[in-house]
């Protein structure tokens, strides 16, 4: 398994915990999300390569384990996630409060 995998293991626990405890919150979240990325005037992949983008320059390893799953479902090539990576890298690199 990769990385993202053990990332992904990683947070179960804690978003477990985190939606036991503030469920309304965690749904408005979740739903929030839903609505962001759903299809629209951008598809469904671009939204979740666009968040790929935001997280790794974020830096943000939950993030980006999360986002990059979304864009494997919703059909990102190998290419376009390399091309997506070296503009978010160069942005990354940076560092803008």
């Amino acid at each position: 398994m990769g990385h993202w995998h053990d990332v992904q293991a990683d947070l179960k626990g804690p978003a477990r915990d985190l939606r036991e405890h503030i469920p309304e919150t965690y749904k408005g979240f979740a739903q929030l999300h839903a609505a962001s990325m759903a299809e629209g005037a951008l598809s469904a992949r671009t939204k979740e390569l666009i968040a790929l983008a935001i997280a790794v320059a974020d830096r943000c390893d939950g993030c980006i384990a999360s986002h990059a799953r979304g864009a494997v479902r919703t059909g990102a090539t190998p290419q376009e996630v390399a091309e997506m990576l070296g503009v978010a890298r160069r942005f990354a690199e940076l560092d803008i409060p």
